[in-house]
């Protein structure tokens, strides 16, 4: 054989062995949230084209063994790497944080019954209902959702952060002092189902669609539940118009020594074929947002809201969130001055203020809500009348406006006496709303209430017009409670801060 083609067929052969060789294979193991198991068939192209397996581990929540640092995983795949960043900010680590990478994002929405939901967005006037009018029916016992626990689930941390975010409305991340017991006691009221994973969730939902109107979940979980044939009518998906929290799904690189592998399967999977993919067939989105979207991805999210900065603040969110699932039922004793000084507008402001609570004006995120205990003691001398209902419907919550409407033309001002007989009727969890416009005249004195032994719960007292701020302080601290200001406009905000857990 001439030198010249034996030269030629070894060429070949060297360039047809490399060709053969293909990439370098890479086997990375990855901590991966339950809910990406759609994601086999993308990833087997990802391991022909590029030589990268990234072997899945699932589990219910990666982010608790994430916090903890108990993992043996080249990478992590969770919903989330939010928890991450504020345990490296709380160790002041915060620059030091593994590399992450979106490949994709879903936002937390709710998914509705059409009979349902036609009834929210009437609420709404029409227009895209928010978080409040979502607490506002749920409050009312018109609108029973399934959520999983946030103490236990990602998801459902996201979406008791979104609602508690939306209800401060500041705009920006939440704070300690925001997480209202009162926004989400009204909300949870709602909640039927609380399991601790999204498998668990649709599949309770599925099993009690007809009793059940709602769902509290990512986008594509809700899409994907729609096409799968399970429900007797496909969920209206609600996009509250006062935020939502973004999920995005980040591949996270643990073990610096895998960088490589690590870089070449983000690389893939960002490019335009693989999420393409991701939108087509688990109903994500994108991680590039110019890429066109399919139409049942179109439907815009608005601004995402801020997830929080600090551990403290989740620890709040969880700790109301155990309070008000418990099962205990919140009490709130109003005892409220009906004497003559308290004619005309000042128990005007009063009425507005509780209608406001009612349902009747903005209700919202503030008004009474279904299982909450209300007890009503009007005074002037003495006690005139004791009302107390544990709601049920929005018929009890109407009753109180007939226990208002009475006249305020007592005699005689019993500040004390009232307030002894306000903790008489107190049981469990439970806080006292004190409200008065004059100077005790009648009955025990001040000292001889505090004298009377240890309060159980807070007192706050609310100062209308020339009520002694120096004694009615005396007596809310002595409680575990205060005085809380109040303006001539802002009655309604003082209520509605003081109800609620402590």
């Amino acid at each position: 054989m001439p030198v010249r083609a034996a030269a030629l067929l070894v060429l070949l052969a060297v360039l047809a062995g490399c060709v053969a060789a293909g990439p370098e294979p890479v086997r990375l193991t990855v901590l991966a949230d339950r809910e990406l198991a759609d994601l086999e068939p993308l990833l087997a192209d990802l391991r022909r084209e590029t030589g990268v397996e990234l072997a899945l581990e699932y589990v219910d929540d990666p982010e608790t063994e994430l916090v903890s640092g108990d993992y043996r995983h080249d990478l992590a795949w969770p919903v989330t790497d939010r928890f991450l960043h504020l345990r490296a900010k709380a160790q002041g680590r915060g620059n030091a944080l593994p590399t992450s990478t979106t490949v994709m994002s879903s936002p937390l929405v709710v998914g509705v019954r059409p009979g349902a939901a036609a009834k929210l967005r009437a609420a709404a006037g029409g227009a895209e209902p928010s978080w409040a009018d979502v607490a506002d029916r749920a409050a009312a016992g018109e609108l029973r959702f399934g959520m999983t626990d946030p103490s236990g689930s990602g998801s459902g941390l996201a979406a008791l952060v979104g609602v508690a975010t939306a209800a401060a409305g500041t705009g920006g991340a939440l704070t300690k002092e925001q997480v209202s017991c009162v926004a989400l006691g009204g909300f949870l009221a709602g909640q039927v189902l609380q399991p601790r994973s999204s498998a668990d969730l649709i599949a309770q939902f599925t099993a009690r669609q007809a009793e059940v109107d709602a769902v509290v979940e990512h986008e594509s979980t809700l899409l994907a539940l729609n096409a799968s044939g399970r429900l007797r009518e496909p969920l209206e998906i609600i996009y509250p118009r006062d935020g939502m929290m973004l999920s995005r799904f980040p591949l996270i690189l643990l073990d610096p020594a895998k960088r490589e592998g690590y870089q070449r399967a983000v690389g893939w999977l960002q490019g335009e074929h693989a999420q393409r993919w991701i939108m087509d067939n688990t109903a994500r989105r994108a991680a590039d947002p110019g890429l066109d979207r399919p139409q049942r991805l179109r439907a815009p999210i608005g601004n995402a809201l801020y997830f929080p900065d600090r551990q403290e603040v989740l620890d709040a969110l969880l700790a109301a969130y155990r309070r008000l699932t418990s099962g205990a039922v919140h009490q709130v004793v109003f005892v409220l001055d009906y004497s003559a000084s308290m004619a005309g507008p000042r128990v005007e402001r009063l009425r507005a203020a509780f209608r406001a609570l009612s349902g009747t004006g903005t209700g919202g995120f503030a008004r009474f809500h279904v299982g909450e205990t209300i007890t009503v003691l009007r005074f002037a001398g003495t006690v005139l009348q004791r009302h107390e209902v544990t709601v049920t419907s929005q018929s009890d919550v109407d009753a109180l406006a007939g226990v208002l409407a009475a006249p305020a033309d007592g005699r005689g001002t019993a500040i004390w006496s009232a307030l002894e007989q306000g903790y008489l009727a107190v049981r469990g969890d439970a806080s006292v709303v004190l409200m008065t416009d004059g100077e005790n005249n009648a009955g025990i004195t001040a000292a001889q209430f505090l004298g009377a032994g240890a309060r159980p719960v807070p007192t706050y007292a609310i100062a209308l017009g020339e009520a002694d701020p120096v004694e009615l302080g005396e007596v809310a601290r002595a409680t575990g409670g205060r005085v809380v200001e109040t303006s001539e406009a802002a009655l309604e905000a003082a209520v509605r801060e003081i109800r609620g857990c402590r």
